[in-house]
């Protein structure tokens, strides 16, 4: 570790004192870049690893021993399909646009047995793949499972395992209570059936997880014998060990449980030996445990009995066996819990530091039974991925070389299971020569969610999972982005229009010919002109620089013409049809460009008076037939492109750009100066 590295120069504090996202920008700084790739990070989230003190700043921070914590790997950009937080959001992956976690896409999916497994499927959702052997291998898995109609069993097994991934991380810490043990060992206990169902099926990757599983029958066995079936919540109440595992505990539990039937037989044996008949054996917290005799047979007490207590009708005793068993009796409560205490502790021990021989390689038990957590996770998530494609109708989708995505008879994952009426199905076709689909339509006829159930099910293949389609034939994708509704950022003082933008930005400046860009009706939170303008040059970029595959929603008819004018962009538009006062959406995507957008009649749908839908139609009429241009003796309005300044001076930016000014003689800068003032007297 290189000392630069390690110490940031201004605060001479080592930098695992910082927090993360602080050591983070103070190695940013030092390295004066943003991106700390060239220095061994491709995840900032890992940005330490540039000074190699990741695992230095944990301990540090932890103050404890971390053997839970035994790799670490890295995660490169260009593994997995690129999701900013925008697109997240859009797409109602994980919630809806509100926040509600009701209908969202995972609402839907996550029919896991497991929490880990619940984790992993969203792991898999916000990070998809784009290795295609990796997404054949998840494909084959879950065809396997659906032939061998194994996806009910292989869940009520995988329900009882319960959260096993965090119950080793608490083993790991020290802090795991009974009752995880007892799930853990329920979990040991399920692992030979799971794996007898899935060692006959023939999928590589199943055959991979099942190896994964591991054997732990002694592992079972020891907890088996250790832990009682049904333990104390917590440790220091007692109770946990189980009976015969250890003659010490059970020895302190024997006394303090049992001292009664010891004190009897104490004070049978001592009347016999001593021919005592009043003898008799007794408690007080005071004195403790004592043998007691009426004083007239004080005479006859054996000369090992030591006197205690005179009374006024009794003399009390203590023997060196009765002291010996007041000492267990009474501590042996506080020893039992110290005793089960030992125990528990050296179990988790032997858990933690205990060498085991796992996949043909030795590893302690925490690191092997890691290893079958990750596999149970995995085994639950293509058990539910194949019930979800039996159940909702999914099918394979296919991976190709060629740029371009083909899906016949896309359905939303969505909005066909929450909807009433039964969901049109449509066809997407993107290539080389259709790189961009102008997308008109009326308002609620299913523009959005056309472009949505496109990246879902683009998503959906990516992450191994089977689609909602009849057939999808998906080529390489890097990166899905979305400009999609309309909303303010109040704290951070940005109106509607300047988050659309933001995110407009964004896609200009990131996406490549290998992503997919959805653009939702670009440009109007502004006047009529502007939106235009924006709209029509962000959709020429995106399809003449660019080259993304890019489905643009618009209700600017104007931008139907640039069919004409750019190859790549194809105009569709979702059907529907107007009858007197009322309209019905068909949902249908067609080729060509919409006829009209049938605002009023939306309008009139969503409940606005008549009135004033009335009124509408006259000024719609009236804007239609040029009745509102001002006459030609008033004054016209301005353009505004006159407010605007326009690059009069790029021929003059262009010459000062060739100035050096380190090199010029005072004959040569007079020069210039003069070219200069040509130059601007010819503009």
């Amino acid at each position: 570790e290189k000392e630069f590295a390690l110490h940031y120069p201004l605060k001479r504090r080592p930098i695992w004192e910082f927090s993360l996202d602080s050591a983070i920008r103070l190695l940013q700084q030092q390295f004066h870049t943003q991106d700390l790739t060239g220095f061994g990070c491709e995840n900032l989230a890992l940005g330490l690893s540039a000074a190699g003190s990741v695992l230095h700043y944990v301990k540090y921070t932890q103050r404890a021993v971390l053997p839970y914590i035994h790799e670490i790997k890295t995660e490169h950009r260009d593994e997995a399909i690129c999701l900013d937080a925008h697109t997240l959001r859009n797409l109602e992956l994980l919630t809806q646009l509100n926040g509600d976690k009701k209908n969202s896409l995972v609402y839907f999916l996550d029919h896991t047995a497991t929490p880990m497994g619940s984790r992993l499927i969203r792991r898999w959702l916000t990070r998809p793949l784009r290795d295609p052997q990796i997404l054949r291998q998840r494909q084959a898995a879950i065809t396997v499972l659906q032939s061998a109609s194994l996806n009910q069993t292989l869940h009520g097994l995988l329900r009882g395992i319960g959260d096993l991934a965090r119950i080793l991380a608490r083993v790991g810490l020290k802090t795991a209570r009974p009752r995880d043990l007892v799930q853990l060992r329920t979990a040991l206990t399920r692992l030979p059936d799971i794996s007898q169902n899935i060692a006959p099926l023939s999928a590589a990757r199943l055959k991979i997880l099942n190896a994964q599983l591991g054997h732990f029958s002694q592992l079972c066995d020891l907890l088996q014998s250790a832990i009682l079936e049904n333990p104390a919540a917590v440790l220091r109440e007692g109770g946990v060990i189980a009976e015969g595992y250890d003659a010490q505990l059970d020895e302190y539990r024997q006394l303090s449980e049992h001292s009664d039937q010891w004190l009897v037989a104490l004070e049978k044996q001592e009347r016999e030996r001593t021919g005592i008949s009043t003898l008799k054996v007794g408690y007080n917290r005071v004195h403790g445990f004592y043998i007691e005799m009426s004083r007239g047979q004080a005479d006859a007490a054996p000369a090992h009995y030591i006197r205690r207590q005179t009374l006024k009708n009794a003399e009390r005793y203590i023997t060196p066996e009765l002291k010996t068993f007041e000492d267990k009796v009474l501590s042996s409560r506080s020893r039992a819990l110290a005793r089960e205490k030992l125990l528990y502790d050296a179990l988790l021990d032997h858990l933690i530091q205990e060498t085991f021989p796992h996949e043909d390689q030795q590893c302690t038990y925490l690191q092997a039974l890691q290893h079958t957590a990750a596999a149970l996770a995995e085994l639950d998530v293509l058990c539910n991925l194949a019930e979800r494609a039996t159940t909702l109708r999914w099918v394979a989708p296919q991976f190709t070389q060629t740029n371009g995505i083909q899906i016949e008879a896309g359905r939303h994952p969505v909005v066909e299971q929450i909807s009433t009426d039964p969901f049109v199905s449509n066809d997407v076709l993107l290539n080389a020569e259709r790189r961009m689909l102008m997308i008109t339509g009326p308002n609620m006829g299913g523009k959005s969610t056309y472009m949505r159930q496109t990246a879902l099910i683009v998503l959906l293949a990516y992450m191994g999972s089977f689609v909602p389609a009849k057939s999808a034939i998906l080529g390489p994708v890097d990166r899905i982005f979305t400009r999609i509704g309309a909303t303010d950022d109040l704290v951070g003082g940005r109106s509607t229009f300047m988050v659309e933008m933001a995110e407009t930005a964004n896609i200009l400046h990131n996406a490549t010919a290998q992503s997919l860009v959805l653009m939702d009706e670009v440009g109007r939170g502004t006047s009529t002109f502007d939106g235009l303008s924006l709209a029509w040059a962000c959709a020429e970029y995106l399809a003449h620089q660019v080259h993304a595959f890019t489905l643009f929603s618009t209700h600017y008819a104007e931008l139907t013409q640039l069919s004409s004018k750019i190859t790549g962009i194809v105009n569709v538009h979702l059907h529907a049809i107007a009858h007197q006062d009322h309209i019905v959406f068909l949902h249908t995507v067609n080729e060509g460009p919409a006829s009209q957008s049938y605002g009023l009649q939306v309008a009139q749908l969503a409940g606005v008076p008549r009135g004033v839908i009335q009124r509408a139609r006259e000024k719609l009429a009236e804007l239609e037939d040029k009745t509102m241009l001002p006459p030609a003796s008033s004054q016209v309005r301005p353009r505004q492109m006159d407010f605007l300044q326009t690059e009069k001076t790029s021929q003059i930016l262009a010459l000062l750009d060739t100035i050096q000014p380190d090199t010029f003689t005072p004959m040569a800068a007079l020069e210039m100066l003069y070219t200069l003032k040509q130059a601007s007297e010819s503009n």
